[in-house]
Order: structure tokens, then sequence, then C-alpha cells
């Protein structure tokens, strides 16, 4: 045989076991989106290496021998790393495909760890070691596998919660040193404890999901009193997550890998509220946050329905009876106006969880003003809610600014839906005895009284505007009472189910022995916040004619879910007639039923008005709204 025609046959025999061995290489034509979700193939998309990471294992033949023998490939890819001083795409192979073994269940931590110092030699070369371009997709991946690397290898033996702490931890390939200071882990003067990675929460309940997206695991953590600080004003609501990021710092990150020396770092611990970036090798870092996963965990288990029946009857028991009436969701906050919103009746603070997290979403807003929220038993006669609040506010002041060096606190803007309307008008108003005297025929210093009850109904009836309120914003809010509360069988259903505070008990048994009422024929029966909203109520049929004080500011939101003229709609509680007051600012009609404090017609209202309030400007439709509203006069 010829030697042409035996390399003919070798040449046909090998193209043969080619064509066995490599299939045909081509394209189809499909939906850019199935392309792009192929592209997109990652550790943190899809769990499985991305195409830059692949094409790393196939370049220095270790495809196949990464899922029989991961240990050997990482240790081989870690020497490459080395003789390649950082190569970033073997850096980036090694943060993903240490990421993927560690989460395996034969894996060891330390190679989660691993994972979040490859990613961070990649995201933050020192010196003059190549950076990846803006545009690199592996960017976001590298800084998901370094933010979900740290939150695993700090997770506590159940996975379930992050344990911060330090010293000298194992990786595969030596050690790292981690220094951390145990009084990171406080806010004010609370202890945080109990960290929870919210990057592993599914939220649900929340129209809007705010997170913005940085280096860091994002983390909320429960807070107590510190030992030192009992004793101390605290009005941080105890259920409040509070938000965090943990970074892991490492020193010279790649060029300490590239030379095979020990790892040196240090875990620091960032509240929200205290910065939004951090200075990384002189380039300024967002840190990563989720707010609004913070905040639905801080709901989650909250029993709202018992809360907000038994909260109206008055017979909320154990914890839930002692909770405070005002809380905070941050530590008090020097320089920053309070805006406190106050729940109506049969509610709770959690109605207003949808607003909260839009106006903590706003970089303006979070940075000037405070969130406070007053909680109380909504059945309860309004006077007494009022005085409540009043007292609460007072308090507050009185304790976290003694001196009176903070004017911010002097410029509070309450937001009160329907009853908690009532409560903040009693706020800003000079009632006099007009309140008494529509209610009773004998003034009140012809009464037989204790001290105790004489202060009480005082302070509760005869009030004056309160010196640090500035603006109120008064939502579905029935000024000249509702229609529902005027219905004799559902004021008189209430009055029998309702349990009366001690006190208020003990003032109506005084009144009721009373030979001065006897003998002008009115009674001493003790009135709830149902009976004081009906329109025929001598109550709300004074407050209705007591003007807001002039040198405050007023905003109007009412809800009408009737077809027809507005001014004769309502919301399925209060008339539009009664809820329409001038002179205001502003009047805000939304087409929905009485529970609008969820409506983006109604948040982004608010979020207006608030940053009016500090010389702002709205922006977006929000801008436009204020441009084209005409107050009514």
């Amino acid at each position: 045989m010829s030697r042409r025609l035996l390399s003919g046959l070798t040449l046909g025999v090998l193209c043969v076991v080619l064509a066995a061995c490599v299939g045909p290489v081509g394209t189809n034509r499909v939906d850019p989106r199935i392309a792009q979700a192929d592209l997109a193939r990652s550790a943190t998309a899809t769990g499985e290496p991305s195409w830059s990471t692949r094409n790393v294992l196939f370049e220095n033949g270790l495809f196949g021998a990464y899922e029989e023998q991961p240990e050997v490939v990482l240790d081989r890819l870690h020497k490459l790393m080395m003789a390649t001083r950082g190569d970033p795409d073997v850096l980036f192979a090694l943060a993903e495909l240490s990421y993927l073994y560690g989460r395996s269940e034969a894996a060891r931590r330390e190679y989660l760890l691993a994972s979040a110092v490859y990613a961070y030699a990649f995201l933050f070369p020192e010196g003059d070691g190549a950076r990846p371009s803006r545009f690199d997709p592996r960017l976001r991946v590298a800084t998901d596998l370094y933010n979900w690397s740290l939150a695993a290898a700090f997770a506590s033996p159940d996975g379930l919660e992050v344990v911060p702490k330090g010293g000298t931890m194992m990786l595969p390939f030596g050690k790292i040193e981690v220094a951390f200071d145990p009084a990171s882990m406080r806010a004010g003067d609370r202890e945080l404890y109990a960290f929870i990675p919210l990057a592993e929460l599914e939220v649900y309940g929340l129209a809007m999901r705010y997170r913005w997206s940085g280096i860091g695991a994002p983390l909320a953590a429960s807070s107590r009193p510190l030992e030192s600080g009992k004793g101390k004003f605290d009005m941080m609501a105890p259920r409040m997550q509070v938000p965090l990021t943990a970074v892991l710092r490492i020193t010279k990150a790649r060029r300490t890998l590239a030379d095979g020396e020990p790892l040196q770092s240090r875990l620091e611990l960032h509240l929200a509220w205290d910065g939004e970036s951090v200075s990384i090798d002189g380039e300024k870092v967002p840190l990563e946050s989720e707010p609004s996963a913070a905040q639905a965990l801080t709901f989650t288990g909250v029993p709202v329905v018992q809360i907000e029946t038994l909260g109206f009857l008055g017979r909320l028991t154990g914890v839930l009876k002692e909770r405070p009436p005002l809380v905070s969701t941050t530590p008090y906050r020097p320089g920053l106006i309070p805006v406190v919103f106050v729940h109506g009746t049969a509610s709770s603070i959690v109605r207003w969880a949808e607003i909260y997290n839009r106006l903590l979403a706003d970089p303006d807003l979070r940075s000037r003003y405070q969130f406070w929220f007053f909680q109380y038993d909504s059945g309860n006669p309004i006077a007494l809610s009022a005085l409540l609040l009043r007292d609460s506010l007072t308090n507050a002041i009185a304790k976290l600014d003694p001196e009176g060096k903070d004017p911010a606190l002097r410029k509070m803007v309450l937001v009160g839906h329907s009853q908690g309307g009532l409560l903040v008008k009693m706020q800003v108003v000079d009632s006099g005895d007009q309140i008494w005297r529509a209610a009773s025929k004998v003034p009140l210093d012809d009464l037989h009284l204790s001290d105790t009850t004489r202060d009480m109904v005082e302070r509760g009836l005869f009030v004056k505007p309160s010196p640090y309120v500035s603006r109120v914003v008064f939502v579905c809010t029935p000024h000249r009472g509702s229609y529902v509360a005027g219905r004799n069988f559902i004021a008189n259903a209430v009055r029998r189910l309702l349990t009366l505070p001690f006190a208020l008990v003990g003032a109506s048994a005084e009144l009721a022995k009373n030979p001065n009422l006897a003998k002008a024929g009115l009674s001493p029966v003790v009135p709830s916040a149902v009976d004081n909203m009906s329109p025929r109520h001598s109550f709300i049929r004074a407050l209705q004619k007591i003007p807001v004080a002039p040198n405050v500011t007023v905003n109007s939101i009412i809800g009408v879910d009737t077809d027809g003229p507005i001014e004769t709609g309502n919301d399925g509680v209060v008339e539009y007639s009664s809820a329409h007051i001038e002179p205001v600012e502003s009047e805000l009609v939304v087409h929905w039923n009485h529970s609008l404090q969820g409506r983006p017609e109604t948040i982004e209202e608010i979020r207006r008005i608030l940053r009016l309030n500090i010389g702002l400007k709205t922006g977006g439709l929000g801008e436009a709204h204020e441009e084209s509203q005409t107050p009514p006069r």
C-alpha cells in the first residue's frame, strides 16, 4: 500500500474519530431573552459556572476534572493565580467555583470564606492591578459572591443567623486574621443581637421593595437596652429590626494572595442610618442594603388582627398591653425633624408600612427626618387619647433634649388617619372652655372633684397648641364626625364591649356622684371614641368649630369612593363634607375607600408635603401635581 494511500486512510479515520467526538458547530436564531439567559448563567443566577469560569477551566484542561475532584482543581487554580500574580479571570473563577463548592453538602466553610476573599481581590485590585471594566457583567456577580459568601462564612451552626466575630479563620490555602470590635454591635444605647441575613428572605405584603446595591452582607438585627443604658429614655420600637451591613475589609488582598502570605482583615458593621458608603482603596463604594426586607421582618409574626381589635376594645394583655405609646424606628438623631404617624380607629402602626417604606427610600427625607409612631387603645374617648399623645410628645422632647438645643424637635410634622387626625387636631388648637361647655352646663369649677380627676379633665379638654408642631396632615379625618359612628346600634354595641382604663372608670364614678351634674340633668356616662365621632355628639360639634392655630401649616388628603360630584361623596366611613376643612395649604382627593394609607396617591402626596416642608422640589409626578394643584380657599 502506498504511503499516499496510507496517509489518506489515516486522515479519513482521524476525521471519523473527530466527528464522533465533536458535535456540529453553528447557530440558531432565538428570542434575545433566550440568548441572554444563556450568557447570564452564573453561580448566583443559575447555580452553575459562568461562561467566563468555564473558559478558564477549559483553557487549563480542568473542566471535566472539577466535577470529580473540585478541591484538587481549586488548588491548581489557586497556584495558577499566584503564578499569574492575581490574574482577574482566574480570581473570578476561583470566587465562583469556591462558592459553588462551599454551598455543596460535602464542602467545608473555609471555601465560602475563600470565595469572599477571591471576590474582594477581583473587585478591589490594589495599586496597578488590572481592574475590570465598569461594563463587565462579572462585577455584579462578584459583588453578590462576596456578599453572600461573607454571610455564609460567619453563619451560626444552624445557618439562620450571622455571628460577627474576630480571630483566626481557616482558608483552603492558609489562614486569615479577622479583627473585630464587639463595641460595633450596638445602636445608640442598645445592644444588637440575632443578625439575620436579608438576602435570603422573600418579602411579601409590600407593594414596593427597595434594595440598594453595593458591597457587604445586608443584615437586620434585634436590639435590647445595654446594661449601662438601663433607665435611659429609649424610644426604639421593641420589635424594630435594625438594618445594617457587614463588610470584611481585606488588606492588600490581591497582592497578599499572589505572594502566598497570611491575610489580614477587619470585620465592620455599618448601621444604615450612619452612612450609605465606605471608602476602599480611595474609592467611594456604596453599601448593600435591604431596607424593605428589614421592615417586613419587623412585622413578621405580628398579630395584627389581635392588636387592632383588642386594642380598640381596650382588652390587650401582657406585653401587648404594655407597649410604649410612642416609638421610633431609630435611636434619637439630633437635627432631624420628627414625623409622627397616628393611626385611626381599630387600626395599628402596621397600616403605615407602605408609607414608611417609600419615605425611607427617599435619600433626602431619610437624611432630614426621623420617623415616630403613636399607638393607643382607639376605643377610648378621643380627648383621653389626644392627651396621651400630647404627654408622649412632651415627655419625649423633655428627655431627648432637656436643654432645648435641637430646633428640629420644635418643627414636628404630625400625620393622622381618621380618628388619628382628630388626635392630631387636638395638638394644634386653642380650645378654651368650648369643648367643656358643649358637654356640660355646669362650670368645671362648680364640680366637686378630686385633684386627679380635675387635672385629667382640664388637661384633656382645655388645650393649647403644642409648641413643638409646625405642620399637620389630615388623612380621611372626620372633622364633622362619621356617619357610620352616628349609627346608634354601632355606638351602643361598642359601649357594651369596650373596657375603659381604670383611671377613667374612677373618674366616671366620681362624676356620677357629683350633685351639681345631677341637678343639671347631665349624664355622667363616659363616651367611647365612636360616641365622640357621631355627628350629633357634643365633642365633635365643638371641635369642628375650633380652628387650627394660624402658625401651623395644614394639608388634607380625602378619600372619595362614590360616583357623582366629589362634594357629595364619601369614602365609606367619612363624608367629603366632613373631611374638608379650610384654610389648608393643599387638599388632595384620592378616589379610594377609607383605608387609603397604602395608595400610591396618598404615599406620594405625603412625600411631596415632606419634601416641600424642608424646601425641596418633589420631582416626577409629585412635582406636576404640586404645580397644577389649586388649593381650596
